[in-house]
């Protein structure tokens, strides 16, 4: 009997990442057809090969694990030590993993006599080296068909960004390479006997450099041949990463700079030369790209997108993005430039470039004001030299307490125990969204086809209160909720599912069932639906608002057949593709747009009084404050917070909501982003990109707003929006859970207490733990549910605080 060592843990957490197909037992090779390395290398003896998810939506890994007879790995342990399974790790004997992309060339080979092997390129390897899964021949041919077609889809989504299921046969066919070689044998009785010219090495890489065009311009920058590098002592992850750049069409700019890569051992960037050129160039139909290039080698070039990340920091003349290698791991790099007017150009060519490539528009076709708006939100925030005595009292009265056990309530204590919710329980179903009670202390958490239930106990805690098991649509239909809004005094849940977007429902939380389904109408579909004011929740208030990608409308459900109030509807002959929206205590109305703008409404039903331009990247939350006056949106890689009271003029002192902004005195937003050094940290900690959570103002009747609460991987960051506005850079704290962070939310009333769900607790939490950013608290600090260190992430790694200073990215010639 063979068994998988259990290694995911140390990758992933404890939550297992969702498996697609499988492939249980064979051989891997690495074949090296043209390499004087060796003809062929077994890898692993006994293995199984998978399709497994990532944490990113459309990327998929390719994975082949070593598996152990019997007891096997638990003798290996004993004989290694405590840390073997991390050392392990580190050299990737039991497990290898591949970002399933169409440069692997992934392929299948039917052989005579019934062999079936899986092939794909090394892409860091020698030109022609590949590596084979030689399947056992238990597996059946069947079995080998549905695992090629299962990444055939997930490379249609990579490279797509939508789902595998509106893709026809012809479209999946792109990812058959019928060009390529046939496999080479894995394990030959006489290794071939090779004739390793110039000529036959330079023919090959012209082959798969032709064939892997397209791939080479895909959101992940991928590897081409690598050339021959002189010897050198450096470290793995200090080795040049070799891209064939794409033709420039147009140079942005081409500045000099010193390159620095980010050392997450020490925590610091260190300089790997201190000479580069670092071009921003358009290279195909809204397609750019960055290349840095050292006087004797290239450093690395990708594509230019929101995804890699870009801060800027003006303190020290930088710039920190992150660069994905073809396996999905990352690394984050620096630039430092000599002087702020060369920073500013480089600047501008690369928002130009992610503003073009996520608007499809040219950059000069756009008004000015537009380009000040854009590049404002970009504008350094101010460093002061201390902060005033009396905010200094009040970080003392926020002093963290190690002593704080943090008692969570785990999935296994509201989870049914019939026979269905065990089944579900089963194949992985976790905590997915929040809703926080404001008339009622009560919170609701969403998990597959069930509901939790939980109380808010006087000292702060949370209480399980009871299981919705089963949500039924009123004809009996089990579903899974997508969207959920409390209602009327927090006595309904409305309800979107899966299926079908033009349809909501109310499940009455008294009875704890779905007791009315409304169809919205029958073309126009809920993108997303927000309450008629802030507290309308507080009050038996029966309408709320909705949007679709190119309306936005009043749903009132006392009327008879379709819900939408069509005198109550503001329709777009474009598709603006709206994406969010959320309301003012007086019913004001912003609407946000997967292109990035923002419009505000005073009421329903008219054009917007004011349109705040968009900088491209979509967003996927908002929230305003009770007076209106913030404004606060969700990227996946940024907040952004914009004042809507309009300073001097005629309209001074009004909103935005109320009169148009005029054209000489728009508003600056600004743009919350992580600092450049926890941006390389929490990268390297987490192993893929920042994706926030729907941030959100603390909130109350009569409360004033003073924090701003997301989460991104297993960490929770909570802004002072005080410190935001005074301009101090890096104004927040976070908090780190061991597992992923899917929802988040304040207590009502309150802006010291936030509710958690994790994959399987939930939780309530104290602002007062949230510990500034440091090494230790993004690195180690990692607190399980009974108090517990968690060592998985500590190592070696010495604790204390760490802020990117001038010694972190000194040795430098200017």
């Amino acid at each position: 009997m063979f068994v998988l060592r259990n290694v995911g843990k140390l990758i992933f957490g404890s939550s297992i990442q969702e498996s697609l197909v499988d492939l249980p037992q064979g051989q891997l090779y690495l074949v090296r057809p043209l390499s004087p390395k060796g003809y062929s290398e077994l890898i692993f003896r006994d293995s199984a090969i998978r399709i497994r998810r990532t944490n990113q939506d459309f990327h998929y890994q390719l994975v082949v694990q070593r598996v152990f007879e019997e007891g096997e790995a638990e003798l290996l342990t004993e004989e290694e030590g405590d840390d073997a399974e991390i050392d392990a790790l580190a050299a990737e004997r039991d497990e290898k993993t591949f970002l399933l992309d169409e440069a692997l060339h992934f392929r299948v080979e039917i052989r005579q006599g019934g062999d079936k092997v899986l092939a794909w390129t090394d892409l860091s390897g020698d030109t022609g080296d590949v590596y084979e899964f030689v399947c056992d021949q238990k597996v059946t041919e069947a079995q080998v068909q549905q695992f090629v077609r299962v990444s055939r889809e997930c490379q249609y989504e990579r490279k797509y960004r939508k789902p595998h299921t509106t893709a026809s046969d012809e479209d999946l066919e792109q990812f058959e390479f019928r060009e390529e070689d046939p496999i080479p044998p894995a394990s030959p009785l006489h290794s071939p006997t090779l004739t390793r010219s110039i000529n036959s090495v330079d023919e090959m890489a012209e082959h798969r450099a032709g064939v892997s065009t397209s791939a080479q311009r895909s959101d992940t920058a991928l590897l081409s041949v690598p050339k021959p590098a002189k010897p050198a002592v450096e470290s793995q992850s200090q080795r040049p990463v070799r891209d064939t750049p794409p033709k420039p069409i147009e140079i942005y700019a081409a500045v000099t700079a010193e390159l620095h890569l980010f050392d997450p051992q020490p925590g610091h960037f260190a300089l790997v030369d201190d000479s580069v050129i670092a071009t921003v160039s358009e290279v195909g139909k809204w397609e750019y790209w960055l290349q840095i290039d050292g006087k004797e080698k290239s450093w690395l070039g990708t594509p230019v997108v929101a995804e890699f990340n870009p801060v800027f920091d003006f303190e020290y003349l930088s710039f920190v993005f992150n660069h994905f290698s073809d396996d999905g791991t990352a690394r984050s790099w620096l630039l430092r430039f000599k002087d702020q007017p060369t920073l500013e150009n480089f600047q501008g060519a690369v928002m130009q470039a992610i503003w073009e490539r996520l608007n499809e528009t040219k950059w000069a076709k756009i008004q000015e004001k537009e380009r000040e708006y854009v590049l404002d939100s970009f504008g350094d925030l101010n460093m002061e030299d201390a902060p005033p005595e009396e905010e200094q009292e009040e970080d003392e009265e926020e002093v963290e307490s190690d002593e704080e056990v943090e008692e969570g309530i785990r999935s296994e204590e509201y989870d049914s125990d019939d026979d269905e919710a065990a089944e579900d329980k089963k194949e992985g179903e976790v905590n997915s969204q929040l809703a926080v009670g404001y008339k009622h202390d009560r919170s609701f958490v969403v998990r597959g086809s069930k509901i939790g239930v939980f109380s808010h106990t006087s000292d702060n805690r949370l209480k399980f209160s009871t299981n919705i098991s089963k949500v039924m649509t009123p004809n009996g239909k089990l579903m899974s909720p997508k969207k959920v809004m409390l209602h009327s005094e927090d006595r309904d849940l409305i309800i979107q599912n899966n299926i079908d977007p033009n349809k909501l429902y109310r499940m009455d939380l008294e009875y704890g069932k779905v007791v009315d389904e409304w169809n919205v109408h029958d073309d126009i579909p809920v993108v997303n639906f927000a309450p008629e004011n802030k507290f309308a929740q507080m009050t038996s208030e029966q309408t709320f608002l909705g949007v679709s990608h190119n309306a936005l409308y009043r749903i009132d459900p006392r009327l008879s057949g379709n819900k939408l109030v069509d005198t109550d509807m503001k329709q777009y002959a474009s598709k603006n593709d709206f994406s969010a929206l959320a309301t003012t205590e007086k019913g004001y109305i912003a609407v946000a747009s997967n292109k990035g703008d923002i419009r505000l409404f005073d009421r329903l039903g008219i054009r917007a009084k004011t349109q705040l331009p968009a900088l491209g990247d979509p967003i996927t939350g908002m929230d305003v404050s009770a007076d209106g006056r913030w404004i606060l949106g969700t990227t996946k890689n940024y907040l952004l917070l914009v004042d809507a009271q309009q300073q001097g003029g005629k309209n001074d002192g009004k909103l935005g909501f109320e009169k148009p902004f005029a054209a000489d005195s728009k508003p600056h937003p600004r743009r919350l982003a992580l600092t450049p050094e926890h941006v390389a940290q929490f990268y390297h900690e987490m192993g893929k990109p920042i994706s926030f959570t729907p941030a959100k103002f603390n909130t109350g009747e009569g409360t004033e707003e003073t924090s701003i609460i997301t989460a991104t991987g297993p960490y929770i960051i909570e802004w002072n929006l005080k410190r935001i506005l005074r301009g101090v850079k890096g104004a927040y704290k976070i908090k780190r859970y061991e597992e992923e962070v899917k929802a988040d939310d304040f207590k009502f009333g309150s802006d010291k207490n936030v509710i958690v769900a994790l994959p399987n607790e939930v939780n309530m939490v104290a602002k007062q733990s949230f510990r500034k950013p440091t090494r230790e608290s993004i690195i180690g600090d990692i607190r399980l549910s009974g108090g517990r260190r968690s060592s998985a992430r500590i190592g070696n790694l010495d604790s204390g605080r760490y802020k990117l200073g001038r010694d972190d990215i000194v040795n430098s010639p200017y």
